[in-house]
């Protein structure tokens, strides 16, 4: 039926609903007892209620498509329509013609309204039912349904009302004991969670969507394991803060991902305390062309900066933010600097010529294994790099200073560990000496970033295998590359000056974990081969030094720890190579570890004023960090 002869019937029915109920109120009120003239009234008002309501519905676009017919929204519509037309029309008749029925005011407003609604449940009954069953024989897949809450419901009035539904619903199972006998659009809620695998197999099942958007990542690993068990293919919502207006859409339903194991936490920032240093600002990005430098440049851009300030030594990194930010691969914009942070001259010239009110510093070297046989190659970044970034900083008047640091500077067992460490310190003493809020961020792996253990993994399975891990029992905290940079850019309007901000980082995810779920995406034989901890790798990575108290920020995922502060003319190495010192360095950090930590034990509460080391650069080597335990994939952003 076209939409034409749809619109010209719903019309017409609400045309005879009024005649209906007209002649309903007159049989039963009056036996068709009345007079010509109440006649003649009776019809006068049903006529002028018609031509008012079908005036207001085409005016309100009621009967051109506003709403889809017989649905809540259209039914509640049409109920307020006729709720003030009977008001305004009764109160007009009863003034106008003494006498006049009040039941027929009363009675045939609401019988109309009756009958109109029922027009349109007969409508949905022949016209969605038969379409329904049509798309039930054809080769829609069946779906069951994980979790009876608002998601579900929503998935189920989607797929009910879809002209293409890409699923065909056969139940529900919800964790929830008080829903067993709850019914969502005709389909029960069969079973609980462990239920999920017999309750597939009866409804013959192809399909779980997990319509959950707040499941943790227990939850889903549970569930992807039932799956994977019975050879179910499993679907997930994203979670809120990834939704349109809060509501689920049939095409956001996925295929679940890795970076679903690592906690679907809504993380809320407070943009007015952003705005307030950041808004309006000359904004500097070192390491602008990184995974975790490009997403704080757009993050930033959003919050509308005087100047946003691009700086990276790779010109193909920065070229590509500059695609991303502006559309532009010119390469031509003033705020793009092409500089080496170890380049103290031409550092100087980018801060002269833009003097930044905020720099946050992303810039580092951060592949673990690389930096072990290269060590003097991360002293000169992560050291004396950022010190050259701290000390213009400070010459040339940044108010802010964002420091992105690492979860390997905590009790650190490698050259990246001890060098984002003395960062760290370095931070801390310009903070300190001259009152400045200058801090350091610290969090774990971020994933999805440029050589991390995501791209690593997939490299591996596109080339047919093995993909290689450290141990089995390895684990790392892991997020994601938005999730770090919104709580790096929250952290930078809190803290005190030198405070080192430490992110929460949820549970630590099992490296094996997140290499089989991507075999699994990959449907593919693959097979893991395990090779042993690296050269100053942990098994567990910990937030806190052993000697760190972490107290709680007034961000619920922020916590703040004070560093000891460690002044520039410490780092300086007279009398022998860079290279030298870092050797030195690994041969003072004993053997590696292979035994497993639990990073529990690092969060109990330490004497802040414990074990705090001198500012030389020999007592910090000395402290012992370098013999705690070993592990991991070691890559960060």
């Amino acid at each position: 039926m076209s939409t034409f002869w749809k619109r010209f019937a719903l019309v017409a029915w609400d045309v005879v609903a009024w005649l209906l109920a007209a002649v309903a109120f007159v049989l039963v009120r009056h036996d068709l007892a009345l007079s010509e003239r109440m006649w003649e009234r009776v019809f006068t008002y049903v006529a002028v209620g018609v031509v008012i309501q079908l005036a207001v519905g085409f005016f309100t676009h009621l009967y051109l498509g506003r709403s889809r017919i017989g649905s809540f929204d259209e039914v509640t519509q049409l109920g307020l329509l006729v709720l003030v037309l009977s008001v305004v029309l009764g109160i007009f008749f009863l003034a106008a013609f003494p006498g006049f029925s009040r039941g027929a005011v009363v009675l045939i407003p609401p019988l109309a309204f009756l009958l109109m609604v029922f027009g349109r449940w007969v409508y949905r009954s022949l016209v969605s039912d038969p379409r329904r069953a049509r798309n039930a024989e054809e080769s829609v897949v069946p779906a069951l349904i994980y979790g009876a809450g608002d998601a579900g419901r929503e998935i189920a009035r989607l797929v009910h009302t879809s002209d293409t539904p890409p699923y065909r619903i056969v139940g529900f199972v919800d964790d929830d004991p008080a829903k067993h006998y709850l019914r969502i659009r005709g389909h029960r809620v069969a079973g609980r969670g462990r239920d999920l695998i017999s309750v597939a197999e009866a409804k013959g099942a192809e399909v779980v969507v997990l319509a959950i958007t707040g499941a943790t990542p227990a939850l889903v690993q549970r569930v992807a394991d039932q799956c994977k068990l019975a050879g179910l293919r499993l679907l997930i919502i994203p979670p809120v803060s990834e939704l349109i207006a809060g509501r689920v859409h049939l095409e956001q339903i996925r295929e679940l991902d890795v970076r679903d194991l690592l906690g679907r936490r809504e993380i809320e920032i407070d943009l007015s305390e952003i705005a307030d240093y950041v808004g309006g600002k000359v904004v500097l990005v070192t390491g602008a062309g990184g995974s975790i430098g490009s997403e704080l440049a757009q993050q930033v851009l959003g919050l509308e900066p005087a100047m946003l300030v691009l700086l990276d030594r790779d010109e193909s990194a920065i070229h590509a933010t500059s695609l991303r930010l502006y559309g532009s691969g010119l390469l031509d914009r003033d705020d793009l600097s092409l500089c080496d942070i170890r380049d103290r001259e031409a550092l100087r010239r980018v801060f002269e010529r833009h003097r930044p009110d905020v720099v946050l510093h992303a810039a580092a070297l951060k592949h673990l294994p690389m930096l072990e046989r290269h060590p003097e190659e991360g002293w000169k970044t992560n050291v004396l790099g950022t010190l050259n970034v701290l000390q213009f900083a400070h010459e040339f008047g940044t108010r802010h200073f964002v420091n992105v640091s690492t979860d390997k500077a905590a009790d650190p067992t490698s050259v990246l560990g001890q060098t984002k460490r003395f960062a760290e310190r370095l931070t801390a003493w310009y903070a300190t000496t001259h009152d400045l809020p200058y801090l350091s961020v610290r969090f774990g792996n971020v994933l999805g970033s440029r050589g991390s253990v995501l791209d690593t993994f997939r490299a591996q399975i596109a080339q047919g295998g093995p993909v290689t891990v450290t141990d089995r029992e390895v684990t790392r905290f892991m997020m994601t590359i938005p999730e770090a940079c919104e709580l790096v850019l929250q952290a930078g309007a809190m803290g005190s000056a030198g405070d080192v901000l430490v992110l929460d980082m949820g549970e630590p995810v099992r490296i094996v974990d997140v290499a089989q779920r991507l075999i699994d995406e990959s449907h593919e034989d693959i097979e893991i081969v395990f090779t042993g901890l690296r050269e100053g790798e942990k098994m567990h990575e910990v937030l806190f030094s052993g000697d760190e108290h972490g107290t709680p920020s007034s961000h619920p995922l922020i916590s703040q720890v004070s560093v000891p502060s460690l002044a520039p003319e410490h780092v300086q190495v007279d009398g022998e190579t860079v290279a030298d010192v870092m050797e030195r360095f690994k041969a003072q950090r004993g053997p590696v570890s292979v035994e497993p930590t639990d990073p529990a034990d690092y969060r109990d509460a330490f004497d802040p004023d414990a074990g705090q080391a001198s500012e030389s650069l020999e007592h910090e080597l000395s402290r012992g960090h370098w013999s705690a335990s070993s592990a991991g994939a070691g890559v960060r952003r």
